[in-house]
């Protein structure tokens, strides 16, 4: 029996201005990412990869189109869920190139500071941060400021904050970019290992050559679609 996918699109499409300013950034995209699974988005500088996380993250209103997020129609023609905010905490773990960890904070305060926005308590919220950054092998670093981690350290930290209130789905964009070759393959194989333990849908925005045989599926994007997929 085939697993239904976490994430789905149908038929997208999104453009920006009229007229003579209109820029078309997705041209017809439909796509499907199961549990468990790691798929890598490549394409040139342009190409409307960012615009494709940002639809499926219920960051940018498409223009046309069906998006489905954990078997829900979260989109099609208008936005279906009522409050998106709740939406993205509850089902969408967000990480970018720059881990984005508050400076101010500790590393068990940035993890906890999500599962607090989404309603916990402080003693769970921060019982959840100790349990990641274990899981993630920078547990010892917990009481660390941002400044004071390494580059894969706060890395793994802001894959935890992302993990933070068990979401299905994990969009990456560019993580591995300011990390050299063996620690950007570490924040894949730990990226791997989240999809498979928690049954995740993962996608990735990646330049990297490095990490392509960390994949197990790669779509191919130019001029906002989909050229092809491996």
């Amino acid at each position: 029996m085939e697993t239904a996918p976490l994430i789905e699109l149908r038929s997208v499409f999104k453009h920006f201005g009229a007229g003579d300013a209109r820029v078309e950034a997705l041209v017809d995209v439909s796509l499907a990412v199961a549990p468990g699974t790691v798929a890598g988005l490549l394409g040139p500088s342009g190409s409307g990869k960012s615009t494709l996380l940002n639809v499926i993250g219920c960051i940018i209103e498409p223009s046309a189109g069906v998006v489905r997020i954990d078997g829900v129609t979260v989109w099609d023609g208008r936005w279906r869920s009522g409050d998106l905010r709740r939406l993205r905490l509850d089902k969408i773990g967000f990480i970018f190139q720059s881990h984005n960890l508050l400076p101010f904070l500790t590393a068990i305060e940035n993890v906890a500071l999500a599962p607090s926005l989404a309603g916990r308590n402080a003693e769970a919220a921060t019982a959840r941060a100790r349990e990641l950054l274990d899981y993630l092998g920078v547990g010892h670093r917990g009481h660390a400021l941002p400044a004071k981690l390494s580059g894969g350290e706060a890395q793994r930290v802001a894959i935890a904050r992302a993990l933070a209130n068990r979401p299905r789905i994990i969009l990456a964009d560019e993580p591995t970019a300011a990390l050299d070759s063996q620690r950007a393959g570490s924040v894949l194989d730990l990226l791997r290992k989240v999809a498979r333990e928690h049954e995740a849908a993962v996608v990735v925005v990646t330049h990297d050559e490095n990490i392509f045989d960390r994949f197990d599926t790669i779509f191919q994007i130019r001029d906002g679609a989909l050229i092809g997929k491996n």
